[in-house]
């Protein structure tokens, strides 16, 4: 779980490195293109075969696949433009909070305890973004409205994604995901680009592994494994440490600052969800 977390954190210093080769929607697809063949190849290795999914659930992955486009765009915007250790404090710690927002919302349950947790945790966001310094409405300027779009998205994602693995398999859902995801983002590729081969560097190469095969297959895979065996709780203990391996890779990696309010801010954003998460459920 450690070294999932630890690819989990890193990936958002590889992304800021990986925009300096390649477009946001060439990138996109050869994320969700190494994914797919690696996790195939895997599940192929098993002998294990992909049922075709009910209707409900292929029109649930289409979703999918469309919120995980929309998602990475902005995720490569953000960090390519933005900080990649803010923005990887920020999406980590505020996710979580707007998965339960939205969870809550559908529920129709909350106690006081949770409701203090999204106080906190909103108001670290804010800390993050900097916003009482720069005013509210930078939160729709530059970076911090990409960052803001990819903690919603994720959180929309998360949800939606619970429903879409109630009756089929989760590595085929995932799979299958991925694959729709690379169909969708060829749409918009730039050929000449994609077929420059002298782009494909040894530096570029590392960074892009950690951030498709490391990111997406390896951390998603060993976290699916881990969660239901070490029960919410322990798992949320190892979560807690991915904004932090986030800033201090992006602090080695990149040599970004070390910026106090991104700190404080993620603080109150950990402090949030274990708020959140540690609360009785309402009965």
């Amino acid at each position: 779980m450690s070294f999932a977390m630890f690819s989990w954190g890193i990936a958002w210093s590889n992304a800021k490195v990986v925009n300096e080769y390649f477009s946001y929607s060439n990138l996109v697809f050869l994320r969700y293109l190494s994914s797919s063949l690696f996790l195939f190849i895997i599940f192929s290795i098993k002998r294990r075969t992909i049922k075709p999914p009910r209707l409900k659930t292929f029109i649930n992955i289409i979703v999918i696949s469309v919120l995980y486009y929309i998602y990475n765009i902005f995720f490569f915007l953000g960090t390519d433009i933005g900080s990649a250790g803010m923005g990887g404090v920020f999406v980590t710690t505020t996710n979580p909070i707007i998965t339960f927002i939205i969870i809550s919302v559908i529920n129709k349950t909350i106690v006081r305890k949770q409701i203090i947790g999204i106080c906190i945790g909103a108001f670290g966001g804010c800390i993050i973004l900097n916003l009482f310094q720069l005013g509210f409405s930078s939160i729709f300027i530059g970076e911090n409205f990409y960052f803001l779009i990819c903690s919603i998205t994720w959180g929309v994602i998360t949800v939606v994604m619970t429903y879409g693995q109630k009756d089929y398999d989760s590595i085929s859902y995932i799979i299958l995901c991925y694959m729709f995801t690379t169909i969708l983002s060829s749409l918009f590729i730039i050929p000449d680009e994609l077929f420059d081969f002298y782009r494909y560097d040894i530096r570029f190469l590392v960074n892009f592994f950690f951030v498709s095969i490391g990111d997406m297959c390896f951390g998603t895979s060993v976290y699916m494994y881990a969660a239901p065996r070490l029960g919410p709780i322990q798992t949320s203990v190892f979560i807690f440490t991915v904004p932090f391996i986030a800033i201090g890779t992006a602090y080695i990696i990149l040599n970004e600052p070390l910026k106090s309010e991104v700190v404080v801010g993620g603080v109150l954003g950990i402090l949030a969800v274990y708020l959140v998460n540690s609360s009785p459920r309402k009965t």
